[in-house]
């Protein structure tokens, strides 16, 4: 199969001087697309408000309810990746929230919630099945 998607983080540079850019496949663009749209604030791509996910708008918030938690970014990530990724079908997601235990230094632990999702479905061009998996540290957001 032809790579004609650009690999993620994008040589800007190389694509404006009509130098070699990287390719990848439709899998990794999808993933690398998912990817992007999980960690983006919405608003913050101002040609699109609605691109995003509300990962970022629950990162310092104190829900004490994972469940609440788990529905807030469930529901964000179904309606964002069903606008955004078209390339997909069948979707399925899995959203787990759980807390983790962090050990810094060997002296001090702290607790992070962690953010579990998977992502299923069927890539449309090539009828393959596709799953992505990603896994956030929230308050505040790391990978």
């Amino acid at each position: 199969m032809q790579h004609k998607y650009y690999k993620l983080p994008l040589n800007a540079t190389a694509l404006i001087n009509n130098g070699s850019v990287e390719k990848s496949n439709i899998e990794e663009s999808v993933a690398n697309y998912i990817h992007l749209i999980m960690t983006t604030r919405f608003g913050e791509c101002n040609f699109d408000l609605s691109f995003g996910c509300a990962v970022w708008d629950v990162d310092f918030n104190n829900i004490s309810s994972d469940n609440k938690l788990r529905v807030i970014v469930s529901e964000s990530l179904v309606k964002s990746l069903k606008k955004h990724e078209t390339r997909l079908s069948n979707l399925e997601f899995d959203v787990n929230i759980e807390q983790e235990e962090i050990n810094i230094k060997r002296e001090k632990s702290r607790i992070k919630k962690s953010v579990y999702i998977m992502v299923k479905g069927v890539v449309k061009k090539t009828n393959e099945p596709f799953k992505y998996v990603e896994h956030f540290y929230i308050a505040p957001l790391s990978y």
